[in-house]
């Protein structure tokens, strides 16, 4: 009698954890096609960085996000001297003093067409987007595509980065972006970016 007792629990108990298991292999799979079917955007994350600390907040966006990543390099590499925001004959301060300024690229995109967003990422200069991001903006076909700018300073905002750069691209969506500072959290940068996915 009681091994009755004892075979009928554990074929009852068996049952369950398989019903158990398949229930949760089956709500996996909802939840990962759910998230599958929130966005099937194709995002790239292009970011310029002259002393590293876009390039970190960049890396960090990019994991929040799973986009591509992609360095904006200049086909003339920033010394300390071309950065000297104090010196009115310095590289940089030449260059964004003239609006119409391109500094060459080194490198592209391979396919911009396969993205849906993209989030250009760049330091605050003279209170916008360095002249190297029109460069970039002027370089692809942005049409339908929604461009979202983010930059990184000490203290600066965005100012009219957005607006410039929608100028450059009338045929994207171009957001107004967000300055972060250099320690921003992935888990920021993913609840910030959520809009757009």
């Amino acid at each position: 009698m009681k091994l009755k007792i004892f075979v009928s629990v554990a074929i009852v108990a068996v049952v369950g954890a398989i019903f158990l298991l398949k229930s949760n292999d089956n709500g996996g799979n909802v939840m990962a096609e759910a998230q599958k079917t929130k966005s099937n955007k194709k995002v790239l994350v292009a970011y310029f960085s002259a002393s590293g600390v876009t390039a970190k907040v960049a890396d960090r966006l990019s994991k929040a996000t799973g986009a591509d990543l992609f360095e904006i390099k200049p086909a003339q590499v920033y010394t300390n001297e071309d950065l000297d925001w104090t010196n009115k004959k310095s590289r940089s301060s030449v260059e964004m003093a003239d609006r119409n300024s391109r500094p060459k690229i080194a490198n592209k995109v391979t396919d911009m067409s396969k993205y849906d967003v993209i989030f250009v990422g760049f330091p605050i200069w003279w209170y916008r987007e360095p002249s190297i991001i029109d460069t970039f903006m002027e370089s692809y076909d942005f049409s339908g595509k929604q461009v979202v700018p983010f930059a990184t300073s000490g203290g600066s905002g965005m100012g009219d980065s957005g607006s410039i750069m929608q100028k450059l691209v009338p045929k994207a969506k171009v957001d107004s972006g967000k300055r972060f500072n250099s320690s921003v959290s992935e888990a920021d940068l993913k609840t910030w970016a959520e809009k757009w996915l």
